[in-house]
This record gives structure tokens, C-alpha cells and sequence, in this order.
């Protein structure tokens, strides 16, 4: 049975499961459809396209125990609703942990804590205005992937993760093997109270042996405004440098949200440059349209631009 019946099957289910499930338990069937009708041009005149960006269909619930404690899991596939991807159902964050006074332990596939620590400041997360387009390489999601979160002390917060990577080979170019790869550890520490968030993240061999990435994020809401900012810096093994950075500010109108972000990175590509301006209109609390220009530029002629109109729908 391939992935796509696989998945199929797991989504099937998921309402029964809700349906099943006694009083005790908090079953949650979720997602979120995203789509875009976008012109781009990368440098060869402009293409027009359907885009489904990020699109996804989740479960995730709770069972409490008699202890304290309650036993928590995810499961969540990104949906491929234009039909281009190979596979129409790819994972997401998928755990399952503990949670109680403690904090909170998860197992499985999910976010690293430094991605994470980026909080609502990348406005066109998803979007080809994603950090990940031209500001940085670290926002990633690992397999075996374990992690501890602590309850929250007076706005202060602690996540930390130990990523193992099995042992992975490194191959050279004819296949010869010249390392095995080390298990990495990604964590966070992050203040949020009363609009205000400051976090710092560190990723050490997450993307690779001996790459290590520190991350200084802030964000700021007060009334109808969000200002942000984020900084990152990168050293890879040779002990090369590589830093970028990105700031967003958002300003809310009624049911209208004025978007505008602008960095700067050597990290994805030399001399990278990057703006993006966005308007939302809020239909209800779980549906909006909206629109969207992207404007990419680098070092050798790399100039690329993307315009979008959208609707998005949550549930």
C-alpha cells in the first residue's frame, strides 16, 4: 500500500475516532486550505499558477489520567490541493507525548524548537514570501526527534530537543564514505507577556556536523499594530560565517491587515534581498482572502517576483 492510500485511509478514520471517543477525552479534527491564483516570474517572463500553500488536515486531542498527568498526540498531513505533488498527503508534526505540571515531553516529527522561536514575525509564512525563500536554511522539521518543554514561569519559557540521526553516512561524490552524521540539539528560550516576545534559539549539527545557528527573534503588538524583527547567524564547519535578517510590521483596520516585510541574507544566497507587501480581508473569524507581492533579488542575475490573490478557510 503506497503513502497517498495510507493517508487516505488514516483521514477516513479520523471522524469516526471523534465520533468514538468517551468524555474523557479531547479529540480535535482540524485543518486548513489555502490556495492561490499567482503570476510568477523567475526570470524566463511570467507564468501563471494554482497554488496550495501548505494546505493541511489534522487530528490532535488529549486523554487524562488519574495522576495529573494526560497523554497528548498530533497527527497532521500537508494536503496537496492543486495536484502537482508527487504525493497527495505529506507528514507535518506528528507525536505523541506527556504533559502535566512538568512541562511537556513530545516524540516523533515536528518543528524544531529555533523554528519555533520564530513566532507570527515571518508575515508571509507559507507564502513565496517564506524566511525560507531567501533569509535562512533553519526552519526545519526532524524525524526522531525528542523534546521538553517547560511550564511557562512568569512569561519565561524553555524548549529543547535532541535530534538523533541514526548514524546517518556522508558520502563524497563517488560514493566513499567519509563521516557519519552527529545527533543534533536545537532549543529556545523565549519571554512572552502582555504583546511583548523576545526569544534566542540555538541549532548545533541539526542541518549538518558541525553547523551551528543562533537566532534572536522579537515582536512587539500594541493596539492594531505588530512590529518584528529577527536576526540570524550561521557557521558552518570550515568556520564560515554566513548572517541575515528580516523585519515585518502588520496594521489591522476593521477586517483589513496591511502587511510589508523586508530582509537581508548571505545565507540561502550571496547578496540576498527580499520585500514582500500583503493585504488580508477577514471574511469571519476562520476565513479571509487575500493578496500578495513578492519581490526576490542575489547575487548572478538572480531576480525573481510573485504576485498572488488567495483565499484561505481554517477548521
Amino acid at each position: 500500500m503506497n503513502k497517498t492510500a495510507i493517508s487516505l485511509a488514516i483521514t477516513a478514520m479520523i471522524p469516526a475516532l471523534a465520533n468514538a471517543q468517551d468524555e474523557s477525552q479531547v479529540i480535535d479534527f482540524y485543518g486548513k486550505a489555502n490556495v492561490a491564483f499567482q503570476s510568477a516570474d523567475e526570470g524566463d517572463g511570467a507564468n501563471t499558477d494554482i497554488k496550495s500553500n501548505a494546505s493541511r488536515l489534522g487530528v490532535k486531542g488529549e486523554l487524562p489520567f488519574d495522576n495529573g498527568l494526560k497523554g497528548i498526540y498530533k497527527m497532521e498531513y500537508q494536503v496537496d490541493i492543486d495536484g502537482e505533488a508527487e504525493d497527495t498527503f505529506e507528514q507535518r508534526n506528528i507525536y505523541a507525548g506527556l504533559e502535566g505540571g512538568f512541562g511537556q515531553v513530545i516524540g516523533g516529527k515536528f518543528d524544531t524548537p529555533l523554528k519555533v522561536a520564530q513566532k507570527k514575525v515571518d508575515l508571509f509564512n507559507d507564502l513565496e514570501g517564506d524566511i525560507k525563500s531567501i533569509i535562512t536554511k533553519s526552519d526545519n522539521r526532524e524525524s526522531n526527534n525528542l523534546q521538553y518543554t517547560t511550564p511557562s514561569f512568569g512569561g519565561f519559557q524553555v524548549s529543547a530537543a535532541y535530534i538523533s540521526h541514526k548514524d546517518e553516512e556522508i558520502l563524497d561524490v563517488d560514493g566513499n564514505l567519509i563521516d557519519t552524521r552527529d545527533n543534533g540539539t536545537s532549543v529556545s528560550l523565549a519571554y512572552d507577556n502582555n504583546g511583548f516576545y523576545l526569544a534566542y534559539a540555538y541549532d548545533q549539527d541539526v542541518e549538518a556536523n558541525d553547523w551551528n545557528v543562533n537566532r534572536v527573534v522579537a515582536q512587539y503588538n500594541i493596539g492594531p499594530v505588530q512590529v518584528g524583527g529577527l536576526y540570524e547567524e550561521q557557521e558552518k564547519a570550515d568556520g564560515s560565517t554566513q548572517d541575515g535578517w528580516l523585519t515585518s510590521v502588520a496594521y489591522k483596520i476593521n477586517q483589513w491587515t496591511l502587511k510589508g516585510q523586508y530582509g537581508e541574507s548571505d545565507i540561502v544566497k550571496t547578496d540576498g534581498e527580499t520585500y514582500s507587501l500583503g493585504l488580508d480581508y477577514k471574511l469571519s473569524s476562520a476565513a479571509k482572502v487575500f493578496g500578495f507581492y513578492t519581490d526576490e533579488t542575489a547575487a548572478d542575475d538572480y531576480d525573481r517576483s510573485y504576485f498572488g490573490i488567495g483565499t484561505e478557510y481554517k477548521f
